[in-house]
């Protein structure tokens, strides 16, 4: 399985991802870094498989209307800090997983993991 960490995130989660064994870049990985276009954003996730986490809501419309990116995490917790975030990632990571086996979109809150069929 493999994540695209979107700007609004920070690193850290994607550096996250990477010890816990998964292929996770961060926006700030790509040539134009975090002013990387969502349309490159979505050719990426396709081409490379990659599930986009973000907390743009202009990637929900896009998974809608036209189904990309490849699959979508959507983060609803507004803001957090970066340490409530990555323990939120820890104690829910391995549902989301077997999630994404299955599923496509995804929006976790902080207390809630939501599947959108």
């Amino acid at each position: 399985m493999k994540f695209l960490v979107d700007a609004q995130l920070p690193v850290r989660l994607a550096r996250f991802l990477q010890i816990s064994g998964y292929d996770a870049i961060h926006t700030r990985d790509l040539p134009q870094q975090n002013a990387t276009l969502d349309a490159e954003i979505n050719t990426i996730s396709i081409q490379q498989n990659r599930i986009v986490i973000t907390k743009d809501v202009d990637f929900v419309n896009s998974f809608l209307t036209i189904q990309q990116p490849y699959k979508l995490l959507l983060i609803t917790t507004g803001n957090i800090k970066n340490s409530e975030l990555e323990s939120l990632f820890n104690a829910n990571f391995q549902s989301l997983v077997e999630l994404f086996e299955q599923h496509s979109y995804i929006e976790m809150s902080r207390d809630t993991i939501i599947v959108h069929q």
